[in-house]
């Protein structure tokens, strides 16, 4: 898929963040000389194609509060991991998850999710109760605690030169 010089400034225009102004889409059609109708247009449209998934606000976790992270981790059998992934992925505590394939004998684990919490504690709680809703179809689990942030954007289009 190749997008469009238009679209492709406009995913760059808004892919670190929109400015935060009352009416932010303005702003960006005003900086490409589009209309507002057009970015707005052009975005649902990328949108419905599966080129942009969503369109958010991100809350910075850590200035909220939220300052212990743990991906949990889960052996789940694989029949059942679809269904029970969206149940996981379905908790207010729960960020982002997803199946990943297992690399044995050494990471048995294929279904994965990440919890945050104002302490460890609080994030092994909520880990309890994916222990809880996961019941028997859970053969074992991890966490893994994040110590440090190494990088924290999501995916990036570079700016083409000329």
């Amino acid at each position: 898929m190749t997008l469009s010089s238009t679209d492709r400034a406009i995913v760059e225009a808004t892919q670190a963040g929109l400015p935060l102004v009352p009416a932010p889409y303005a702003v960006i059609a005003e900086t490409l000389g589009l209309t507002e109708a057009d970015v707005l247009d052009r975005l649902a449209r990328l949108k419905a194609e599966g080129i942009i998934r969503r369109i958010g606000a991100a809350p910075n976790h850590y200035r909220l509060g939220m300052t212990a992270n743990g991906m949990t981790v889960w052996d789940v059998d694989d029949a059942r991991v679809d269904a029970i992934g969206e149940k996981v992925g379905a908790l207010d505590f729960v960020t982002h998850s997803y199946r990943r394939p297992r690399a044995l004998p050494d990471w048995p684990y294929n279904l994965f999710a990440m919890v945050h919490g104002a302490s460890k504690d609080e994030v092994l709680q909520k880990r309890r109760q994916i222990v809880d809703l996961l019941g028997d179809a859970c053969r074992a689990s991890d966490i893994l605690f994040s110590t440090r942030i190494l990088k924290k954007t999501g995916m990036r289009l570079r700016r083409k030169e000329g």
